[in-house]
């Protein structure tokens, strides 16, 4: 280990994107575990992941705005799907989640299986390349998260299931794209979890928090010990996670009921 061989250089962009997705994932991940569909962002992921494939299946530039405009094509296809899944079978929304991201997923392998580089284009999909994140492509995404907030803070209550779908799409296009669809689950849950047990006034602060921790733990982590940054994140964040829960507000009342 060699404080020396952190770069900031590098670091920096990557925390910024970091900061970035959890400006928007903290509080819409609140909003996903208290709707019980964890896994939507995991489908929404895989989804837009499978728009990106496509498009460069069919010989798109992957920098391209074509590719842009699959990935958020795809992703708004699934988010309506589950919109109309949720109002004609509501009992079974979580399982379809899961079916929907089984079958993204094989269709994206099916895709990728002649492809000479597929399985590093699955890994990058998958866990991400956070690490080389360049400052000019967190313009564009500051921008829309931005939009992102203000329609989710000015009009949450009135932009209904419809509305909560493709905000959510539109916004984990982008994050899945950034840090891998991993990190996205992560930034998502974890930091939710961690707030859950708080009072309502301060879990917004709490989740923020609890995520910028396992950011910056799991950067610094990564570049130390040289091991994957996607990776050493998610664990980082779970073990911020773990005392913020264990001690949180109400764990010892929880103890003691379930010891009784």
């Amino acid at each position: 280990m060699n404080l020396s061989s952190l770069e900031f250089g590098i670091l920096l962009p990557a925390f910024m994107a970091g900061m970035l997705v959890l400006a928007t994932h903290v509080p819409l991940g609140q909003q996903v575990l208290s709707r019980g569909i964890v896994f939507i962002d995991l489908a929404i992921a895989q989804v837009a992941g499978l728009g990106v494939t496509a498009a460069s299946a069919f010989g798109l530039e992957a920098e391209g705005w074509h590719v842009q405009v699959a990935a958020v094509s795809a992703a708004l296809l699934g988010a309506l799907l589950l919109t109309l899944t949720e109002k004609i079978w509501p009992e079974v929304q979580e399982a379809l989640i899961g079916v929907l991201f089984v079958v993204a997923a094989c269709i994206e392998l099916l895709l990728l299986a002649n492809n000479p580089h597929g399985g590093e284009h699955l890994k990058d999909l998958l866990v991400g390349q956070i690490l080389w994140v360049q400052p000019q492509q967190l313009i564009p995404v500051a921008i829309l998260y931005a939009l992102a907030l203000a329609v989710w803070f000015a009009a949450r209550n009135r932009i209904g299931q419809i509305g909560f779908y493709i905000l959510f799409a539109l916004v984990v296009t982008q994050s899945v794209q950034l840090v891998g669809v991993y990190l996205v689950f992560a930034s998502l849950i974890i930091p939710a979890l961690a707030a859950k047990r708080y009072p309502a006034g301060v879990r917004l602060i709490v989740g923020y928090v609890v995520g910028m921790l396992g950011y910056i733990a799991g950067l610094v982590a990564s570049s130390l010990f040289d091991l994957p940054t996607g990776a050493v994140i998610v664990v980082a964040l779970l073990a911020v996670f773990i005392p913020v829960a264990l001690f949180g507000p109400g764990s010892g009342e929880q103890a003691v009921k379930h010891a009784t």
